[in-house]
């Protein structure tokens, strides 16, 4: 399936955004996601089903100041 991820096309074999992050090696990352502009929590991601041309957004925290 075609996504873009953080502002680049990427092809990704997954159904779900639990399954998208596996695929791009964010499984057991602490990161917030969010799927065509809205947030999605991690408790909700494995029920948060893609399609076609999804913007996924992935940031990690930081820490700093």
């Amino acid at each position: 399936m075609k996504l873009i991820v953080n502002g680049s096309p990427l092809e990704v074999e997954a159904e779900d955004l639990t399954g998208a992050l596996a695929a791009l090696d964010y499984g057991d990352a602490v990161v917030a996601t969010a799927v065509n502009g809205a947030f999605v929590p991690a408790a909700a991601r494995a029920g948060r089903a893609l399609k076609d041309g999804d913007r996924i957004e992935i940031v990690a925290p930081r820490q700093g100041g």
